[in-house]
């Protein structure tokens, strides 16, 4: 593996610009002009009215004559190969690799975000290798990847450079993943469902006041997103982080798997993830793991049948489980897999059919 990210290095470089001196500028779709050379963005529910040079909350789509144009296409701040399980997707291609990929900013603000150098910060203030979609794809197929993901930051506010890398990589027999928090406004999100094969999104709490306070967001509108990708046939897995004293009731977590059950389907994936002291949330201890655990059951017992806990190595409820016989299907250590014990998307031992992406 260590030689492969080595050549997909040198490949990059013989192929793609590094820190060109001037970016050609990429017009922003979903934007509508308004008098007096104002434009809005309508890419999510901020819709943002922007003056001459003004930028939005994401700090990507910037006003430029009267134009919306995005400011991150092109701009690659981190690129990856990693283990599809990081995601975390549990239920696609168990042990493939996905080639993954952000560019700066994001449209929230979460006082946790693990990767606030680049979500938290302009495209244009941070180091990027500029790559164009055809080259991401064949940056991907090169590697050898089953998939392209788009993670890290959020990959709505590059929402261009992700539709159309996704359409290539369609084409070129890759699988997209998208990586995200679900703040997206309807009709761009449908357009992007037609390329997208699998979401992970963070339902951060089930509570406006904790996005309100924490996030910078609105739960409606993660809420609707996930209904619209379960509608457009896009396989989601849920991502739940369990920030102790702040969302770790076991009420409101009890409302939430109810929800998903609902709304998405009892076999929809939930993972409870542990949280770690970061970013802005440095005062807060790390989630017992018996939070975690209380989490679990409380799901388990409204009805979800595949319940994960992730951030904690070797737990056993890293591992899939066949929901009627009980057998170990996918046994994890981490992002490793340790046995598949899938048949054709079914159970070795006694056929029950699990529901995923299995090849």
């Amino acid at each position: 593996m260590a030689k492969k990210i080595f050549f997909i290095g040198i490949f990059l470089l013989l192929s793609v610009s590094l820190y060109p001196s001037r970016l050609p500028l990429h017009k922003a779709m979903w934007q509508k002009q308004l008098a007096g050379g104002m434009v809005q963005c309508q890419l999510c529910p901020y819709h943002c009215i922007l003056k001459e040079g003004q930028r939005g909350q994401c700090g990507v789509r910037k006003n430029i004559g009267g134009v919306l144009y995005t400011l991150s296409y092109g701009r690659v701040a981190s690129y990856n190969i990693d283990p599809i399980e990081k995601k975390p997707v549990f239920h696609m291609l168990p042990g493939s690799f996905a080639y993954s990929l952000a560019t700066g900013g994001c449209n929230l603000h979460c006082k946790f975000c693990q990767n606030w150098q680049i979500s938290q910060r302009r495209p244009d203030e941070i180091d990027y290798v500029y790559m164009k979609p055809e080259d991401i794809v064949a940056a991907a197929k090169k590697s050898g990847c089953k998939s392209i993901a788009y993670t890290y930051s959020e990959p709505i506010i590059f929402y261009e450079l992700m539709l159309e890398t996704a359409k290539l990589a369609h084409a070129a027999g890759l699988y997209n993943i998208m990586v995200t928090a679900g703040f997206i406004e309807e009709k761009p999100l449908r357009q992007l469902c037609k390329y997208i094969d699998a979401a992970t999104v963070g339902l951060k709490a089930f509570d406006q006041d904790y996005y309100s306070k924490i996030v910078g967001g609105r739960l409606d509108v993660v809420l609707r997103t996930l209904k619209i990708m379960k509608e457009e046939g896009v396989w989601v897995e849920v991502v739940n982080l369990v920030v102790p004293t702040l969302n770790d009731n076991m009420e409101e977590i009890r409302k939430m798997c109810l929800w998903i059950k609902d709304n998405l389907g009892p076999e929809t994936p939930l993972h409870f993830l542990r949280f770690y002291p970061m970013y802005k949330l440095k005062n807060l201890p790390p989630t017992p793991v018996e939070t975690l655990e209380k989490a679990r059951q409380v799901a388990l017992k409204a009805g979800l049948k595949f319940v994960y806990i992730g951030n904690v190595p070797g737990h056993p409820a890293e591992n899939t489980y066949c929901p009627h016989c009980g057998k170990v299907l996918i046994e994890r250590v981490g992002y490793g897999i340790l046995a598949n014990n899938l048949h054709q998307g079914r159970c070795r031992f006694c056929g029950r059919k699990i529901p995923g992406i299995w090849k």
